[in-house]
């Protein structure tokens, strides 16, 4: 006897359809899964004939093997075990499903039975669509978030006795003259998920707190003119300072002035969650962009994503969002090294000896850091007083690379706040973030026939020509070049900066004061900056 369901499983963050093929023949009994399962999917077959026969119906003593097809592809998770359950069932004709052929099944099962809920569900919904699927039958606990794609049927189960009223063989079913069982007609309609309404919002409420606002750092308008620009733009950002002049603070308001996620951006970034298993149940479309904030004792792999079938890493839960690596120097310089690539490229590509995967890295990458190992080179008072070498000195910036560096458009010095709480109102979030708004509007009117969302994403002929340049500011840029030992990437980089200073301004063309103030955000830039300071020490 032979019978055939359909499944899917994540290969990196997209959904693959997969065929599971049962087939029932005489023999001893045992029980084969092929297709290149990994061991979750092996092991599956003790949940399956555990569930199966605490659910009142028979598992079959047979010889019984199920392929995943195609069987090529290496397999991984638990979302096969109600396929290969209503496999066995169907197969051995003690239960009945209509219209089998366009509905996709996912879902673990426990051995009571129970259904235990599945990664990546979003990202195997959006698939089943595309691919002409009906509906999916998948556990209760994930309707919510495959009931996002619009255009398919959900259905949602609690429990695998659910499927009909009395299972086969319960001794509630009549049974044939022959002593077969009777198979059991699966009702789905009582099965169908019913989606909250439109009005209701899903959003997901951010990652950051609702009372966390510009307001509460009093002074330091330079540096909040600079997160300005960096949130109008998407712009990296690194913040320089001694320790207490509130470079974390100031980092970690930074989403309080982004604008929202567009419909195809929240669509993206949910994908991401939902794939890594970070969507909560409660939670819809993401709607705040993402803010991850890794440990300094982050893994390459935890980074940029990892695994024998990787995984995404942080820079790709930070897909449309903020990366904020606290204390830079203090992470691992290889660790470090591995971001090149996605911040130039906005995309991760990870080989492995049987497939490449490439994940969405498209983030603002932000960072704070001492000027020295003990944190006070440079404070102007005369209770900190720096304790660290040359050497010391040195070794510590040499963390990180000046490619790196190069990466990182807006480089500014945090100095000690003068102002005091109560000397004057602080500039809030809702202030700066209409400027950002306005900035934003300015950009995607600009760039709406082009693949680009925001002026850190221009890059050779859309940057020649969005970022032209009038005579004087030209020549000012030039000198800089000269004088301050530009290399071509920061070259470009001041210049999308510019165009960002010019947005916020409302002007259509960049003029040498945009220059000469994006100038200034490329501290970290001139020839032997560090060591002249040092020297004349």
């Amino acid at each position: 006897m032979y019978g055939k369901l359909h499944s899917a499983c994540l290969y990196g963050i997209d959904g693959v359809m997969i065929q599971v093929e049962v087939d029932l023949a005489n023999g001893l009994p045992q029980t084969s899964i092929i297709g290149l399962p990994d061991s979750s999917i092996r092991e599956s077959v003790e949940r399956v004939r555990a569930a199966i026969k605490n659910c009142g119906y028979t598992y079959p003593l047979q010889r019984i093997t199920i392929n995943l097809a195609p069987a090529d592809l290496r397999k991984e998770g638990s979302a096969f075990d109600l396929a290969v359950a209503l496999g066995i069932l169907i197969t051995s004709s003690q239960l009945t499903l209509p219209s089998q052929d366009r509905l996709l099944i996912l879902g673990e099962l426990a051995l009571d039975g129970s259904l235990r809920p599945v990664t990546g569900t979003l990202s195997i919904a959006e698939r089943a669509k595309r691919e002409g699927y009906d509906g999916l039958l998948l556990p209760l606990a994930n309707a919510p978030e495959a009931a996002l794609i619009q255009g398919l049927q959900i259905y949602g189960l609690c429990h695998l006795n659910e499927l009909t009223e009395y299972p086969a063989g319960s001794g509630e079913k009549s049974k044939s003259s022959q002593g077969q069982q009777e198979a059991a007609a699966v009702n789905l309609e009582k099965l169908r998920f019913t989606p909250a309404p439109k009005g209701r919002d899903l959003s997901h409420s951010g990652s950051y707190a609702s009372d966390e606002d510009y307001s509460d750092v009093y002074g330091q308008l330079h540096i909040k003119r600079a997160l300005t620009i960096a949130a109008a733009g998407m712009h990296n950002i690194l913040l320089i300072g001694p320790p207490g002049t509130g470079k974390t603070m100031l980092i970690k308001r930074l989403p309080s002035i982004m604008p929202d996620l567009s419909e195809k951006e929240s669509l993206e970034t949910t994908k991401i969650f939902s794939a890594a298993g970070k969507l909560k149940q409660e939670d819809g479309l993401l709607r705040k962009r993402p803010f991850r904030s890794p440990h300094h004792t982050i893994s390459q792999g935890g980074l940029i994503g990892g695994g024998s079938i990787p995984k995404p890493g942080e820079v790709s839960l930070a897909h449309r969002g903020i990366l904020f690596l606290d204390e830079l120097p203090e992470f691992s310089r290889h660790v470090l090294e591995v971001l090149r690539q996605p911040l130039e490229d906005h995309e991760v590509t990870i080989s492995r000896a049987r497939a490449v995967f490439t994940y969405p890295s498209r983030f603002m990458l932000a960072c704070s850091m001492n000027p020295c190992p003990c944190g006070y080179y440079g404070a102007d008072t005369p209770l900190h007083r720096c304790t660290c070498s040359l050497p010391r000195i040195a070794g510590y910036r040499s963390k990180i690379s000046g490619p790196l560096l190069d990466r990182i458009d807006i480089q500014v010095d945090v100095p000690r706040p003068r102002e005091r709480p109560g000397t004057s109102q602080p500039l809030s979030s809702a202030e700066m973030r209409e400027e950002v708004l306005r900035a934003r509007a300015i950009q995607l009117k600009r760039y709406h026939q082009f693949p680009i969302s925001w002026n850190s994403e221009l890059h050779g002929s859309t940057l020649r020509r969005f970022a032209h340049l009038d005579e004087s500011a030209g020549k000012l840029l030039h000198a800089a070049l000269e004088s301050l030992g530009l290399s071509m990437r920061a070259y470009d980089r001041i210049l999308k900066i510019s165009r960002t200073i010019a947005d916020l301004e409302g002007s259509s063309n960049i003029n040498a004061d945009h220059i000469a103030e994006g100038i200034q955000y490329r501290q970290l830039d001139a020839k032997q900056v560090y060591q002249d300071e040092i020297m004349d020490d």
